[in-house]
């Protein structure tokens, strides 16, 4: 599976050492996902992995996961803690909706950030011990509109995902055991912040400055 960006391996670094195998499950569950959508140029092979995706997680809540590594992940660490196959296979949702050609309209960022970034946050909160709050899954909205206006090629989209996520950051005082979580969701303010020149590296020692801080404080 691939690799964390260097901003949520950090945070990850701040989760209790028994939690963390799930949470970084999950994220790279999450990568998995949006790898599907590699090499673009072909939406229609993308759209048959996605729905790969989809129906295997789906088929977890009542079979044995297959010789792949990311099902197996979800397996053992996510379905034993407290997130079902379905729900998984839910955040497929989000990321169809990127295989359309045309700019992404106000409906299409609205399901996008909610199936990914709402449910990606809801669940990390469970197996956080914890329950995300409603202003915390938007929070995690806006997270994954940034994270998509960052790898975005298409300026009109990226431009849009920016003012969807600066409409859904909230401000927080994050609990103890969540800020893991508050940590991406402060980057992502950061990132949506309208005098941002340009996109900061991720993992740039003022980002790990900022999730310190927040780390200390929760805002």
């Amino acid at each position: 599976m691939a690799d964390l960006d260097r901003d949520r391996i950090l945070a990850l670094s701040y989760v209790p050492a028994a939690r963390r195998a799930s949470v970084e499950a999950l994220w790279k569950l999450d990568l998995a996902l949006g790898n599907a959508l590699a090499g673009g140029r072909e939406p229609l092979i993308s759209q048959i992995k996605l729905a790969w995706w989809r129906e295997s997680l789906e088929k977890l809540d009542r079979a044995r996961a297959p010789a792949e590594p990311g099902l197996q992940s979800a397996e053992t660490l996510l379905l034993t803690n407290g997130v079902t196959g379905a729900e998984l296979a839910a955040m497929e949702e989000g990321w169809s909706v990127l295989l359309t050609p045309e700019v992404l309209g106000e409906d299409q960022l609205a399901l996008y950030a909610a199936a990914r970034g709402g449910r990606l946050f809801r669940y990390t909160a469970r197996l956080l011990g914890a329950t995300a709050t409603a202003e915390m899954e938007s929070v995690g909205e806006a997270w994954a509109l940034v994270d998509l206006a960052r790898h975005s090629a298409n300026q009109p989209d990226a431009e849009s995902a920016v003012a969807a996520a600066r409409q859904r950051l909230h401000r927080l005082r994050w609990p103890s055991r969540l800020r893991p979580l508050g940590m991406l969701g402060a980057l992502a303010a950061r990132d949506a912040a309208p005098e941002r020149p340009s996109w900061e590296e991720q993992g740039a020692p003022r980002r790990m400055v900022r999730m310190l801080r927040h780390r200390l404080t929760g805002i």
